[in-house]
């Protein structure tokens, strides 16, 4: 009897907690962080010239998604992550930063599925999926959000461009007026949620820092004092501005594990931290206020490319994923996708669809665990306005809207140097096929209600 008692008692120690929390006995929070056009090489990590100590030691401490795939822009990266589903499925409206309703009201997202489980639910930050308060966070499964509806807001005066969605502060849907920096304000809020609400809870923190307009709180500024970026001093203050924003956002992250830590759910609080896109490199600033421009911003070097592209440094970002006890560290070299988040994250806390959702994301989660290897070369597709690619294996098509395609071997050529389009064309014409048949699931076709709104 003792002998069978110690089995059993070795057998709940070594059993991974994780398949308990699938038998319903617990669920874990899921604190989800996505960054505003972060580049390659603007963090710590990735040997770049912002400090991110917090950062780093969640990717030291966790598993490294180096080839973490997400969408060219804004609006359809967010698409993805909250309908684990490709965002031309949705409309050509989807594919481009839009102002419209990405998707329609109908749609069950990830907040939506994760509150049928008994989770609090709570958007902070950047929405992006439509910015009238009849298109918010509340109409797709949040209890409770904050921050703007559009895709960028002054750092400083909390505005958008001039038009009809300049102010779009918000609170619950609510326009709110408040004065104070917008990361700093977004984050106090988002460990309010995270210290009070009842567990399991899902808070979706989307950061406006580092998009444009770029700017932090002298403190951050000062972490810098000394470095030179530039002998420009435009550019010079361009780059101090970046770098200082990248380690405020690094050190807001800091804050929420702290606070896990110090209210005791770290260890059952799942973390995953992306960019939306790729960095920009150079840009002018078109919101309202008194922000300069942004002559010399992010860097995605070694990576090809930049927001706004198929190449890597535009679909290729910075992204771990963190929860001590259930994932070792590790860097975890196989491509996936940010569609592929709204599944695992079902497997993890028991959702199960009533009806097929059409995913076109995976789950991955016996892939991040080591559990189960994942060697089977799979399409990840990632459309935009101008152009397509396609991602299957160690091969990357690109076939942009007007021009030639071009084909890359990513195990050799990471940086997508050596176009070998004319030497493979047996191997192009595979890959455009599978390439059409994706593209045959999108829908052409602008929603009839949204025709003639501005956009």
């Amino acid at each position: 009897m003792r002998f069978a008692g110690s089995i059993t008692l070795l057998l709940f120690l070594f059993v991974p907690r994780v398949q308990l929390l699938l038998g319903g006995e617990v669920r874990p929070n899921i604190l989800f962080i996505v960054a505003d056009d972060l580049g390659w090489s603007d963090v710590g990590w990735h040997d770049g010239f912002s400090k991110t100590p917090h950062l780093d030691r969640l990717v030291r401490e966790g598993v490294e998604l180096d080839q973490h795939y997400v969408q060219p822009v804004c609006t359809p990266t967010r698409v993805a992550l909250m309908s684990g589903r490709y965002p031309g499925r949705f409309g050509p409206h989807a594919l481009a930063p839009s102002n419209l309703r990405a998707m329609p009201l109908s749609t069950i997202t990830l907040a939506s599925a994760l509150k049928s489980r008994g989770y609090s639910t709570c958007q902070v930050g950047k929405w992006h999926l439509g910015s009238r308060s009849e298109w918010g966070p509340s109409h797709y499964g949040f209890d409770h959000s904050y921050g703007t509806l559009t895709g960028a807001a002054d750092p400083w005066t909390h505005k958008y461009r001039h038009g009809p969605y300049e102010d779009t502060w918000h609170r619950d849907g609510k326009r709110l007026d408040e004065k104070g920096n917008a990361t700093e304000l977004i984050a106090a809020d988002a460990l309010h949620f995270i210290e009070q609400l009842p567990n399991p809870w899902f808070v979706y923190v989307a950061f406006h820092a580092v998009h444009t307009p770029v700017d932090a709180p002298d403190k951050y500024k000062q972490l810098y004092d000394g470095v030179k970026f530039h002998d420009d001093p435009e550019r010079q203050d361009s780059r101090l501005r970046l770098a200082a924003e990248t380690s405020q956002l690094d050190a807001k992250v800091g804050a929420f594990v702290d606070a896990l830590e110090r209210t005791g759910q770290r260890e059952n609080t799942l973390i995953v931290f992306t960019s939306d896109n790729g960095g920009i490199e150079s840009l002018k600033n078109a919101y309202v206020g008194e922000v300069d421009d942004s002559p010399l911003n992010s860097e995605n070097d070694p990576l090809r490319g930049q927001k706004n592209t198929l190449y890597e440094g535009g679909v290729r970002v910075c992204a771990c994923a963190n929860w001590p006890g259930q994932l070792a560290a590790r860097k975890y070299a196989t491509p996936m996708h940010v569609v592929d988040w709204f599944p695992t994250i079902s497997y993890l806390t028991g959702y199960q669809p009533a009806n097929d959702l059409k995913w076109d994301g995976k789950n991955q989660w016996p892939a991040l665990t080591g559990s189960q290897s994942d060697n089977e070369p799979r399409a990840i597709y990632i459309a935009m306005q101008q152009g397509h690619a396609l991602r299957l294996g160690d091969w990357k098509l690109i076939v942009p809207a007007k021009g030639k395609p071009e084909l890359y071997n990513l195990a050799d050529d990471p940086y997508e140097t050596n176009d070998l389009a004319t030497s493979e064309l047996e191997r192009v014409a595979g890959m455009q096929r599978l390439m059409k048949e994706e593209q045959t699931k999108d829908d052409p076709v602008l929603p009839a209600d949204l025709e003639g709104l501005p956009g």
